[in-house]
This record gives C-alpha cells, structure tokens and sequence, in this order.
C-alpha cells in the first residue's frame, strides 16, 4: 500500500503562513489530491483538492482566498500554501488522494491517506 508521506506542519502566530507538502512513497493511480484536517474534538474536515491531471481545485469556504493547493508534475509532489493563519487553523492536517473524480469532498471516498502533520496556530 502507498503511503503518503507529509511534512511542513509547526507552530505559528496568528497572520502567519506554512507551506505543506506530500509525496508518495511509491507509484499509484489516484487523480485527486488533497487535505482534510481534524482538530481537537471535531470530525474530519475537508480542506482542498486538486485533480492531478487538470488542475481543477476546490477549496472549503472556510479557507477560500487564503490556502492554495498545488501539484508539481516533476517532483510528484502536493504543496498546500496556507496564507493568514488563524486559531481556527488549528488543526492535524491529512494529505488524502482518490482513484476517481467523484465524491470529492467526502473523507470516505479518499481511498488513501497520511499520517498527519501537525499545524498549531497561536494568538
């Protein structure tokens, strides 16, 4: 099973921003990839989602207008830009990825996930 492999979380102050990224550690097939995050007592929330081929994205409103999800083709990597952080921010963040282009939005769907890297946004 491929893992994918996350890095770039840490603590901030409010205003700040961070840059994650992800890699798989081997080939595979999806054509969405994203995040979700999960903060303390919450369930899993969608962050963003990329499709890897065209570049269509889709953001939670809650984060519209300050994150940015990226590929890069060369490197196979997922970059997600997270811009005016806040407390709210705070959260585990999860590079997911999907075979198919349906039911994006939807943590079920995602057949594959990371670990989680840590944000912590302080005021």
């Amino acid at each position: 099973q491929v893992q994918l492999i996350e890095s770039g979380g840490g603590l901030v102050q409010v205003g700040e921003s961070l840059r994650l990224s992800c890699v798989p550690s081997g080939a595979f097939s999806a054509v969405i990839w994203g995040w979700f995050r999960q903060a303390p007592g919450k369930e899993r929330e969608f962050v963003a989602d990329i499709s890897w081929g065209g570049g269509s994205v889709d953001y939670a409103g809650s984060v519209k207008g300050r994150f940015t999800v990226s590929r890069d083709h060369a490197k196979n990597t997922l970059y997600l830009q997270m811009d005016n952080l806040q407390p709210d921010d705070t959260a585990i963040y999860y590079c997911v990825a999907k075979e198919v282009i349906v039911g994006r939005g939807y943590p079920e769907r995602y057949q594959y996930w990371g670990q989680g890297t840590q944000v912590t946004v302080s005021s």
